[in-house]
């Protein structure tokens, strides 16, 4: 019984590290509930998902498959013509003979080299070709959510699932699949070649099979969890930079640099523990793994030597040292692709992860969509009416009461009251940035509910306080990738709206480098950059919120100037800080608490003495008072 004690050893050894790890599972499960950790979708799901982009180029994965086939054959036929290799020079040595078995080998080793080149360069191609694919249905959807749901999605969060997570779905494509099936194809081919070598022995490997399936169980529950932490993480880190970067100059001006230091450290302390869980996780389970091969290898080597001492039937004679050589390689064979297998299934883990919380954006209904009967507007004369309109942000926080007014084309109308009384919740609706809850809109007659979003902000050109440049230059700033615009329209738009007094001054004129904002250029400059892209557009109806707020006196003035041509081309909306520009205006709107309480041109108002009499006194006092003060 003494001569069996080894392999109780082994097997005690095995079983205790069994039993801690099912219990640690159980434990984990409870844990799971307990963080909340939820998986919304299925990989089955996922998968689903993913082989609808791969299916134009399943072609490439047939020719992949059939490329990996031939690519294994080193690590099936390699053991074998190593044992013979070792039976030849102990037994019957003869040189022609181990040249034939060193060429043979050498032939499988550059087949397998060049199958491995190969797959790995189709893939790279197909790959890249899917998640360029992808990402772009993932901008093209971004772009079509509202600007509500666009308010309620951190711009980090965004970035981390166009950036990282769909770089994760894009080792899935170039190397993961293929390998996962390349490492089975050679589990099975290395268990049928070692059950045609030694069936005997071969049980004897399949004894830990229930081990390594038990092992790689409990594995992806902990690495499932691992990498949905990290993940979580990361977008925490990308979501803070993104915020506290673009407003890095409050923080400076406040001098909160060491908070702001601090937080982005408990932020990284929190990636940094997330990772070191997933470093843990892949640490414990690939040496379980090798354990389990190291056993096996010992189990082997002291039955092989037992049986070769007692004369055991099932070694052949002559060939027992040519039997073991090659299980030995065999056994690394087999052990060797499950330790892959582990590393690849936590990058599957990886991209399931990642292409969760894509689909997760994807699957976000846009809350503005265009009917099925909605129609094209081929021009607009500016006719603009609103009846009985009722509009809230919040359910039964009602920031728009019934409000109905009507535009007449080519008229300019202003709108003013105190902050929060709708103005600028006015101006979106007509854009149908927001969709409101009561009443109707009406373009020309037309409700917009009827008309193509994108035709009907076609037809609009929106200025607004807190002017967008992007990175690039100012000509491709004003024309905003629209083809068909020469130069000199560039100029003569620039001339038109006075942008031209500044451009001029510029090294390199309408060339000149935008950078990130804008940032290079003042408030009024940008501002009038913003006139000179809506003028090179050709709006029908232009609107203006708060356009003219928070400007230098000099820039001031030519703002004006490009404010009165602009009143000469179309309908014009107006939302204005500065009472005194909208003097001109056929029709002001005077708005409080989301209800309209008067209306009339500038004299009329003034006569009525109602709101916009106070308002218009209140400011002119404050004007008048701040040029004394400056005097």
């Amino acid at each position: 019984m003494h001569e069996y004690y080894p392999l109780l050893l082994v097997g005690a050894i095995i079983g205790i590290i069994s039993t801690v790890l099912i219990v640690a599972f159980a434990t984990m499960k409870d844990k799971k509930q307990a963080i909340g950790f939820d998986r919304h979708m299925k990989d089955g799901e996922i998968i689903k998902r993913l082989l609808r982009y791969a299916k134009p180029y399943a072609g490439s994965f047939i020719l992949v498959g059939f490329i990996v086939l031939f690519g294994i054959a080193y690590d099936i036929l390699s053991p074998i013509i190593v044992g013979r290799v070792t039976r030849l020079v102990k037994v019957d040595f003869e040189l022609p003979e181990l040249f034939r078995l060193v060429a043979i080998y050498a032939s499988i080793l550059v087949v397998s080299m060049i199958c491995t080149y190969s797959q790995a360069v189709i893939l790279q191609r197909v790959g890249q070709k899917i998640i360029s694919k992808m990402r772009e249905d993932l901008f093209t959807h971004i772009e079509s959510l509202s600007h509500e749901q666009m308010n309620a999605i951190p711009v980090g969060k965004l970035v981390t699932r166009t950036t990282n997570d769909t770089n994760a779905i894009s080792l899935m494509f170039t190397a993961l699949l293929v390998n996962l099936v390349k490492n089975m194809f050679i589990i099975v081919g290395v268990l049928v070649a070692m059950f045609v070598l030694n069936s005997t022995l071969t049980l004897m490997v399949l004894c830990f099979v229930p081990f390594i399936v038990l092992f790689s169980v409990i594995f992806r529950k902990f690495a499932r969890r691992a990498y949905r932490r990290v993940k979580d993480r990361t977008t925490d880190i990308n979501t803070y930079l993104s915020e506290n970067l673009s407003g890095i100059k409050i923080t400076q001006i406040f001098n909160r640099e060491g908070e702001k230091l601090r937080d982005f450290e408990a932020k990284s302390r929190g990636l940094g523990k997330a990772k070191n869980e997933q470093i843990l996780v892949f640490g414990i389970f690939r040496p379980l793994v090798y354990m389990l091969y190291i056993s096996s290898v010992l189990c082997l080597f002291y039955i092989g030597g037992k049986g070769y001492l007692d004369g055991a039937p099932f070694l052949t004679p002559g060939h027992e040292g040519e039997t073991i050589v090659s299980f030995y390689m065999f056994i690394n064979k087999f052990y060797n692709p499950i330790q892959n297998l582990a590393e690849q299934f936590n990058w599957l883990q990886s991209a399931f992860a990642s292409a969760e919380k894509v689909f997760t954006i994807m699957d976000i209904e846009p809350a503005l969509v265009d009917a099925p009967d909605a129609i094209e507007l081929d021009e607009v004369k500016g006719e603009i009416e609103f009846r009985d309109v009722w509009f809230s942000y919040v359910p039964d926080e009602w920031v728009l009461k019934g409000v109905s007014f009507h535009v007449k084309p080519n008229d300019t109308v202003a709108f003013v009251g105190a902050t929060g009384s709708g103005k600028t919740t006015i101006l979106s609706l007509i854009c149908r940035n927001y969709e409101f809850q009561k009443g109707e809109i009406l373009i020309d007659g037309i409700d917009i509910r009827k008309i193509k979003m994108s035709s009907l902000r076609k037809h609009f050109g929106q200025m607004l306080q807190d002017v967008f440049l992007f990175s690039g230059t100012i000509k491709s700033n004003i024309l905003l990738d629209l083809e068909g615009v020469s130069d000199e329209e560039v100029s003569r738009a620039c001339r038109y709206v006075n942008a031209d007094h500044f451009i001029s001054r510029l090294e390199n004129g309408l060339d000149e480098v935008v950078r990130e904002r804008g940032n290079n250029f003042s408030a009024g400059q940008r501002q009038l950059l913003s006139f000179a892209r809506t003028i090179i557009h050709k709006p029908s109806v232009m609107i203006l919120d708060e356009a003219t707020a928070n400007i230098d006196t000099e820039t001031e003035v030519l703002i004006q100037d490009s404010l009165e041509k602009l009143m000469n081309i179309g309908t014009m909306l107006i939302v204005a800080h500065r009472l005194s520009t909208i003097q001109h205006a056929d029709n002001i709107i005077v708005l409080s608490k989301g209800e309209i309480v008067e209306q009339g041109n500038h004299h009329e108002l003034l006569e009525k003495k109602g709101r916009y009499f106070d308002l218009y006194t209140l400011q002119y006092e404050k004007e008048r008072l701040a040029k004394g003060s400056e005097a």
